[in-house]
């Protein structure tokens, strides 16, 4: 093995051994971090203070520094830390728990953090056994979820913990700590080098997930010193060197990672896309156009690169929103119901499995029928109100409840639809200078074309025609 392979193997992962060891360290989350807010209070607040302390329920995707805050925020405040699984405790290992935080606080004096992760896999009876300790404070109780708690945690305890929402990092956080990692001495310490391309994949990969960025580093590291290995293994043999003399003399040049070696340590062709540039524009036009081209091959195709690319799978669902009552409109009023029904599954579950009702969505609003006739009804009619053409409401439409109205003749001569046997009565809705406007020109699609007959003899029985 090369000197230069093995300077990334054999270690504590690079995402434990970059853990931050204070709340100084951890990346973005700024929005919970601010001087005086529940987390920091928690981390600079003496350990014997436990009246003072509040449990907290940490609520955000994988890799956004659940697990993180709350070991720093238990070094920070010199509290003893337990840690917990939901995965594997049951009720006696939380009862022990409790136990020994009554006993620690009542004979030293020192209050303990339980860090338990994946709440929301514990039953009910479960996080009941929370409960007495939580309330009395024994325990300060740091809890993390991806699911939704308003779903997963019991009301008793979500009402005695505040709960914190933790979002994905940012491009420039990920960056930031991709950088940190390459140069600390607790990750890379500086024997590598990651060149531009390298780190904007990097970031892009990781999808908001630190723990993703760190780990592909590592392995991409891994990579890169072995390629140089063998490039070194190379230069020697054409050389003529002896093989004893590659321990014996460092490499001229440190190891570059490249964006060839992302792709072959993630074991993932690299997609060219920006969130924020041309191919983010250019690839949800792309979807968007295929969906209302009813080509579900090629919506399905887009999906899969936003997806793959990491982008924000909120945005996806709420252009399928936007394209449903955009393209669709009333040819299907499903589909709007399926859009928005996708936009709350992704929000609920999160990715990956998130991709299956965005899919599921994406294929409906392609294969149904389209009209574009309720959009282009509201910009026509923003078109006439923009232009000054709106005039006043007709005095029989006019609010006639509050006192002297009646006298101002508002309401008189109004006839009450429900009062005909039809429930449409020959009367003027628009104002006077609108008099006759169509907005709404429904076309003959799907369920359209039955609204089209419709609305025919309505308006004929509002025109007494």
């Amino acid at each position: 093995m090369t000197p230069s392979a093995a300077l990334f193997q054999g270690q504590t992962p690079l995402a434990v051994r970059m853990r931050p060891v204070s709340l100084d360290e951890v990346a973005g989350q700024g929005h919970l971090l601010r001087p005086g807010s529940p987390l920091v209070t928690l981390a600079t607040t003496d350990s014997s203070a436990a009246g003072s302390a509040v449990s907290v329920i940490l609520w955000g995707p994988p890799g956004t520094g659940k697990t993180t805050l709350a070991q720093a925020i238990a070094r920070s405040s010199g509290r003893r830390f337990v840690e917990l699984s939901a995965i594997t405790a049951g009720v006696k290992d939380v009862r022990e728990v409790m136990q020994e935080a009554l006993t620690q606080r009542d004979l030293y004096g020192q209050s303990t953090i339980l860090f338990l992760d994946e709440i929301h896999r514990f039953t009910k009876a479960q996080q009941d056994a929370l409960l007495p300790g939580v309330e009395n404070g024994w325990v300060v109780l740091i809890a993390a979820t991806t699911e939704n708690p308003s779903f997963s945690v019991i009301s008793p305890l979500l009402s005695r913990s505040l709960l914190l929402t933790l979002r994905p990092l940012g491009d420039d956080d990920l960056g930031a700590l991709v950088d940190r990692a390459v140069a600390d001495p607790r990750g890379l310490a500086g024997r590598v080098v990651l060149d531009d391309e390298a780190r904007a994949a990097l970031v892009r990969l990781a999808s908001g997930d630190a723990r993703r960025a760190l780990t592909a580093l590592e392995a991409a590291a891994s990579v890169a010193g072995d390629d140089a290995g063998t490039a070194e293994g190379r230069t020697d043999a054409e050389d003529g060197d002896d093989a004893d003399d590659d321990d014996a003399q460092p490499p001229s040049e440190l190891p570059v990672i490249t964006a060839d070696h992302i792709a072959q340590a993630v074991d993932r062709a690299l997609l060219r896309y920006d969130r924020q540039g041309d191919e983010h524009y250019d690839v949800i036009s792309a979807f968007i156009k295929s969906v209302r081209g009813s080509d579900a091959d090629a919506a399905i195709h887009y999906l899969a690169r936003m997806i793959e690319a990491g982008e924000d799978p909120r945005f996806i669902a709420r252009r399928l929103v936007i394209s449903a009552a955009e393209d669709i409109g009333m040819a299907d009023p499903q589909a709007l119901q399926i859009a928005v029904a996708a936009a709350d599954a992704v929000a609920f579950i999160g990715m990956p499995e998130g991709r299956i009702p965005l899919a599921e969505a994406t294929i409906y609003l392609a294969t149904t029928a389209k009209s574009n006739a309720a959009y282009n009804a509201i910009n026509a009619a923003i078109a006439d109100v923009r232009a000054g053409g709106f005039g006043r409401v007709p005095m029989h439409l006019r609010d006639a409840h509050y006192p002297g109205a009646k006298r101002l003749g508002h309401g008189k001569g109004y006839k009450y639809a429900h009062d005909s046997e039809i429930g449409i009565v020959t009367q003027q809705y628009l104002p006077d200078e609108l008099r006759g406007r169509r907005y709404y020109q429904p076309t003959s699609h799907g369920t359209e074309r039955d609204v089209s007959a419709r609305l025919e003899k309505i308006r004929r029985i509002l025109d007494g025609t």
